[in-house]
């Protein structure tokens, strides 16, 4: 062995000496580490120690190479062994210096409220169902004929362009309101019955009042001997429960072709009780819905014999009911799912 060869091996067995007792000697995990980088990290000692083999003779490179690796293999085993030992050793340290003072008050925790759309809706429907209405449900994708024909909208009929649908293809569409429902409904029960239908509805219209995907509830009522007077006294009753005792109703003529007759309702503003403001464009009364009584034609395509069953209809705006009653100046606001605006409800 030459004489480089000896003093390298010497070196090699200094270093290790030297990093043994630094690993045991470590007092926590953070030296611990600053002894591995010193000593077997890519910059460290030993691997210092292996680039001076160039010095050595070819013949004694392999010997002085297995020697370091088996050094430094050992130090890394003594470093793993007193690692464990010091993370054992910090826990407990942790555990009998840190205590759980119960006194103190725990996290706050977020909790998610009602939507105001789901919450209308469910206050409407409260209100009916206090009234006999059941809850009625259709598919969101509806044929042709029940969105439109059977609700006397024939295929020329000027209120198909109106609607600005969104059409699936020649025989299908995203329903463009509840009325739909209302088809469903007198095929599937015999009168007399009542039925309200809420859900979401579909139109190609987007801007400060309108949005494409927005919510509306019908209601159904299918008995015999009904009149415009019932018609009345129930969206009345209905208003005074949902907005308030003090607000009053009146019925405009209008037109829709699954009613006749028809009306549009307006009621009392609830925001400044009919003394005018912004909601109410000064004027006092604010437009909420369409009304009417069944048009005989409708009772027809469901089967119903208009001579002997009568029936009124009335359909509301979920969102326009939701800006009304709580002031909301935005109807976009509703599916912007901001955090600041939903918590105030």
């Amino acid at each position: 062995m030459t004489y480089i060869c000896l003093m390298l091996v010497e070196k090699a067995n200094q270093i290790y000496e030297e990093a043994k007792a630094a690993i045991k000697s470590a007092p926590d995990s953070k030296t611990l580490y600053n002894v591995k980088v010193n000593f077997l990290g890519k910059q460290g000692q030993l691997s210092a120690l292996m680039r001076e083999m160039v010095q050595l003779p070819k013949e004694e490179r392999p010997e002085f190479g297995k020697l370091v690796n088996e050094k430094k293999q050992n130090l890394e085993n003594h470093y793993e062994s007193r690692e464990q030992e010091l993370k054992k050793l910090e826990l407990q340290q942790l555990i009998e210096n840190e205590k759980l003072d119960l006194t103190l008050p725990g996290p706050d925790r977020d909790l998610g409220k009602i939507h105001p759309i789901a919450k209308v809706i469910d206050d409407i429907s409260s209100i009916l169902n206090f009234l006999g209405y059941s809850v009625q449900t259709g598919p969101l994708i509806e044929k042709d004929w029940f969105n439109f024909e059977a609700l006397n909208i024939p295929q020329d009929h000027p209120a198909r362009d109106e609607q600005d649908t969104f059409y699936i293809d020649e025989t299908h569409v995203l329903r463009t309101h509840t009325s739909p429902v209302q088809i469903h409904t007198m095929l599937k029960q015999s009168p007399p019955f009542r039925a309200i239908a809420p859900g979401p509805v579909f139109r190609c219209d987007s801007d400060v009042s309108h949005s494409p995907n927005f919510h509306q509830i019908e209601a159904l009522l299918i008995d015999k001997n009904v009149s415009m007077a019932d018609l009345k006294g129930t969206i009345a009753f209905f208003v005074r429960e949902f907005f308030g005792p003090e607000i009053k109703t009146r019925f405009r003529p209008s037109f829709f072709p699954f009613t006749e007759p028809s009306a549009e309702v307006d009621c009392s503003c609830p925001i400044c009780k009919g003394k005018g403001c912004r909601m109410c464009k000064n004027s006092g009364w604010i437009e909420i819905g369409g009304s009417g009584l069944v048009n005989p034609k409708v009772l027809e395509q469901a089967n119903i014999d208009p001579k002997e069953w009568q029936g009124f209809a009335f359909g509301f705006g979920i969102e326009r009911m939701a800006i009304i009653k709580y002031g909301v100046p935005d109807i976009r606001l509703f599916s912007d799912n901001d955090i600041r605006f939903l918590s105030q409800f």
